[in-house]
């Protein structure tokens, strides 16, 4: 199965000295090699993939509990903006739809009780085959 038709990923980032750091997202298709997710710019990962790019992909569940049997996909990550992260959002949001809008009611909720200047980004991963 491609790895963007499972509902969790366990995404693999690496700290500057080499470490793995593994954390589930959704994940959406966006056509030819590439996948992709939305997270804060000022997130963890998306500060590993700005010094690391390489990443690791293999379904897991929402714990984050990776599924028996299945391999590790490697890839390329970046960040992106703008009309690129319109497509990822909208392209989570039509895999997604009800969890998606539930998802954003509630970190809209987060941010109107918590002064927070974080902003979205998306992160678009080219998959190694």
């Amino acid at each position: 199965m491609p790895i963007h038709e499972n509902s969790y990923v366990s995404l693999t980032t690496f700290t500057k000295n080499g470490r793995r750091k593994n954390c589930p997202v959704w994940i959406a298709n966006l056509g030819e090699e590439n996948v992709g997710f939305t997270t804060e710019a000022t997130s963890w990962k998306a500060k590993r993939i700005s010094h690391t790019p390489q990443v690791e992909l293999q379904p897991c569940n929402s714990r984050g509990i990776l599924i028996e049997g299945s391999e590790p996909i490697f890839g390329v990550a970046r960040l992106a903006y703008g009309d690129d992260f319109q497509n990822v959002q909208n392209a989570i949001r039509e895999k997604y739809g009800f969890q998606y809008l539930l998802i954003v009611f509630f970190g809209k909720i987060k941010t109107f009780f918590r002064a927070s200047d974080s902003s979205s980004c998306a992160v678009i991963i080219t998959v190694n085959h």
